[in-house]
């Protein structure tokens, strides 16, 4: 008898253990996020939590001016670096940093804190911080009823990084090294490397002519390159070069040619670009 009860007990409590295991399915009231930005040759993620205004009062009421706050909601949003950048004339290391701010009414304090396990900004140390800097903010040019972090004005070496709920706008800058890396790679794969690969030779002409770098030894690659492997991209860019060295007869003929080749290949938007350049020349 005893066995039997016994039994029918541990029975219950196992029942018992995994009815309350069982969680109902709802949705989040803040619906977690990922973004994700390239610039230059690096990346930038943030992995955050998106509240919603919901009828209340935010900055000020809501997120107290002054203190500490996770930017976000639920555990501390993250941003992760590829590569080292700089932000506010500051060296922030690649990795992974939780992004903190403490609002005031006319600008705010900008976190990155090495300590990423924190749930919001509970237990945060100053201490911890890899930077800390001050940015303007702005009003919105629309209410914004869900928090947003993005991105815009990408170039080359930057991008700017935007945090927008209710009525208020925050933004910094992200900038990273480029041309020191790429020149060190031209360095390597084609200058010491005395490469004759047609597609190396074109990259390295490429960013010598897009960074307005030494235009004749630009015009060396872009030659050997379409000498071996001519390509209506390849010549188009030889055109260009031809032409910024005032070789207008040059360009024309080269421009023609890649324009042809274009036709072959079926890309009408190299054809226009050629046929652009060419009436320029003219």
């Amino acid at each position: 008898m005893i066995r039997k009860i016994s039994f029918a007990l541990v029975t219950l409590l196992l029942t018992s253990l995994v009815s309350f295991s069982q969680q109902l399915q709802m949705p989040q009231a803040s619906p977690g996020s990922k973004i994700s930005q390239q610039f230059g040759l690096s990346v930038v993620t943030v992995d955050y939590s998106r509240p919603s205004v919901k009828g209340r009062k935010i900055f000020g009421e809501l997120v107290p001016f002054g203190q500490i706050w996770r930017t976000g909601a639920n555990s501390a949003t993250q941003v992760n670096f590829s590569t080292d950048v700089t932000i506010s004339g500051q060296k922030v290391p690649a990795g992974t940093y939780a992004l903190y701010a403490i609002p005031e009414k006319s600008q705010w304090t900008i976190i990155l804190s090495r300590d990423t396990k924190l749930w919001g900004a509970i237990g945060y140390n100053q201490a911890d911080d890899q930077a800390r800097f001050t940015v303007p903010t702005s009003k919105a040019s629309k209410k914004v009823e869900t928090f947003e972090i993005g991105f815009n004005s990408i170039t080359d070496n930057s991008v700017v990084a935007f945090v927008k709920w209710e009525n208020t706008q925050a933004e910094f800058k992200i900038q990273t090294e480029v041309d020191p890396i790429v020149m060190a790679e031209i360095q390597k794969l084609v200058i010491d490397a005395n490469s004759t690969d047609p597609a190396l030779l074109f990259q390295a002409a490429s960013y010598y002519f897009t960074t307005s770098k030494d235009l004749n030894q630009a015009y060396t690659w872009v030659k050997q390159s379409t000498d071996s492997d001519p390509k209506y991209w390849t010549l188009h860019l030889r055109a260009k070069i031809e032409n910024a060295l005032g070789m207008k007869t040059e360009a024309v003929d080269t421009a023609t040619q890649s324009k042809a080749l274009a036709e072959e290949g079926g890309n009408p938007d190299y054809v226009a670009l050629n046929e652009r350049l060419i009436d320029s020349i003219k």
